[in-house]
């Protein structure tokens, strides 16, 4: 009884996720994954740039997150730096899932340095 009752949540309910709201908030990574992470106010900050490519240069086995609600001011240098240091990267669209897409806010995550496979043991900033 128990299989059918699970196959029926996931089918109604779609596959269980581990920490939604973090993975949310972090454009799609585990917080503890996480090497740098900057709001959409951070990265306004010119200054930041630098210290972006400063991370690039010093692991490039992590990979870039960008968030597709940043403004195409913000995201283009960040894309072009990827690109100069062949830096994988995505860029994250997050789906409105049964919610009404809310506006673009400063505290919202804009960029996600992360490692892809496993936890980092020292976060640079977060």
């Amino acid at each position: 009884m128990t299989n059918v009752e699970d196959y029926l949540k996931q089918n109604v309910f779609g596959t269980p996720q581990l920490k939604p709201d973090e993975k949310r908030k972090f454009l799609g990574n585990f917080q503890d994954r996480v090497a740098l992470a900057l709001t959409i106010a951070q990265i306004r900050n010119p200054q930041n740039l630098q210290m972006v490519e400063k991370v690039m240069r010093q692991y490039p086995q992590y990979h870039l997150y960008l968030s597709d609600r940043l403004s195409t001011t913000y995201r283009k240098p960040l894309v072009q730096l990827a690109v100069k240091l062949q830096y994988s990267f995505t860029i994250i669209a997050q789906q409105k899932m049964r919610t009404k897409t809310q506006p673009v806010t400063d505290q919202e995550m804009g960029l996600v340095i992360a490692d892809a496979q496993q936890a980092i043991h020292k976060p640079l900033l977060i």
